[in-house]
């Protein structure tokens, strides 16, 4: 084992992340032939110039993100930032980290908090609902006639307006949440996440202060109950972080792997047709396009609190690891034939698109809910929708922590 480390810490140190210079729908080719020759390999970020390990095999990021030793703490210097977070505003206590960037025993506290309300009874009840916001939006996109972005049509209005009523935050809001998710996920200016997250704080902390005085029936009265049933122990900068993560996992990400995943079923009319005709296949659907597209590839990172080894690799204290969630869902020791779509695939329910172990999307049962619908009823409603332009000539996300598209046009 000590020679295999030994031989390993010499390889080449890659630029990352990796070019798709393939199909766009596709992994990084890259990421097999690593699986192959060096499972657990050296990169340096373009973003920032840190350097870390990237895992590319399925079972050595289970292993990773089941052990105890790895950390989220996105402050270490060696956590492998990719986009400009302001670090002064943790610093000086004007946000708190979101769930995404706490651990155990204070990262079970605050999700077992939001837990409750994403219940799979919760979530169903949200599916009349759901399936009304869906109606109203395609019978816009069909009195507007094709060919339309079913992104500005459809798969970012969905999410917004969803986030929104959950929150019950007045629709003219919904633009600075966008703003504020957006310079999330892209590498934006620390200046520019620097304001976007002040002006976001500043309405949450208002909607705090106006439900605390008088609770409704939304998720932030929700919190702030439960937790003085729990003896208040959380602030409205914590109560704040976890609306955050709320908005941060349920409208970008929902977004573009909604995006993605109709790009993917329309590239597949095969399936396309198989749904159509089997809508009770929507669920194994879902895990076959999450699976499949993982539009969020390389933002599952973790930081070793001491040294450690994973797929015979010893990572040192204060090193990073990323893994990549696209290269885990098409590895063929767990998914056979893993570049090609088929809705019958059992093992499907195993991707990790959502995350694995203790930080797997606490939204996740609502997003599938969300796509469900969308899928469905996009298919049953518009037998003909297409592409209306050749995946060459569609305009992919460069530099963007999420994968996606700036527009995506659809006729029928």
């Amino acid at each position: 084992m000590t020679e295999l480390i030994h031989a390993q810490s010499e390889t080449t140190v890659r630029p990352f992340p990796l070019a798709r210079t393939g199909c766009p729908m596709q992994p990084a080719p890259e990421y097999a032939v690593l699986r192959e020759t060096e499972p657990v390999s050296r990169v340096k970020l373009t973003f920032n110039g840190r350097e870390a390990w990237l895992l590319t095999r399925f079972e050595d990021m289970q292993q990773m993100l089941r052990d105890p030793r790895f950390q989220s703490d996105i402050a270490d210097p060696g956590y492998p930032l990719q986009f400009g977070f302001p670090l002064e505003l943790l610093e000086q206590g004007i946000v708190q980290r979101t769930l995404f960037h706490m651990d155990p025993p204070v990262h079970t506290q605050h999700r077992m908090m939001l837990m409750p309300e994403m219940t799979a009874k919760k979530v169903e009840a949200m599916r009349p609902r759901t399936q009304e916001i869906v109606d109203e939006l395609i019978d816009a996109m069909l009195a507007q006639g094709g060919p339309v972005d079913i992104i500005s049509a459809l798969t970012m209005p969905l999410p917004s307006v969803a986030m929104t009523e959950l929150l019950d935050v007045p629709r003219d809001q919904t633009d600075l949440f966008y703003r504020w998710i957006t310079s999330l996920v892209t590498q934006g200016t620390p200046e520019e996440h620097a304001a976007a997250n002040t002006e976001v704080e500043i309405l949450l902390h208002r909607l705090i202060a106006e439900r605390t005085e008088n609770p409704g029936d939304d998720l932030i009265s929700s919190l702030i109950l439960r937790n003085q049933e729990r003896g208040g122990d959380l602030g409205p900068t914590d109560i704040s972080a976890l609306v955050r993560t709320m908005i941060a996992g349920g409208h970008e990400s929902t977004m573009n792997g909604m995006t993605m995943a109709v790009l993917v079923l329309l590239s597949h009319p095969e399936q396309a047709a198989l749904l159509r005709e089997n809508p009770e296949l929507a669920g194994q659907a879902v895990d076959e396009l999450m699976r499949f597209s993982s539009v969020a590839d390389h933002g599952t990172v973790r930081v070793a609190k001491e040294d450690a080894e994973i797929g015979g690799q010893l990572i040192r204290k204060g090193e990073g690891v990323i893994c990549s969630l696209t290269a885990a869902n098409h590895d063929p020791s767990v998914f056979a034939d893993p570049n090609t779509l088929d809705f019958h695939r059992k093992e499907a329910a195993q991707n990790i698109a959502f995350g694995y172990g203790h930080h797997r999307c606490a939204g996740q049962v609502l997003v599938r809910m969300q796509m469900e619908v969308v899928f469905t009823t996009l298919l049953r409603r518009i037998p003909g929708l297409r592409l209306a332009k050749p995946v060459e000539e569609l305009p992919f996300k460069e530099k963007a922590l999420i994968d996606g598209l700036h527009e995506l046009p659809v006729t029928w």
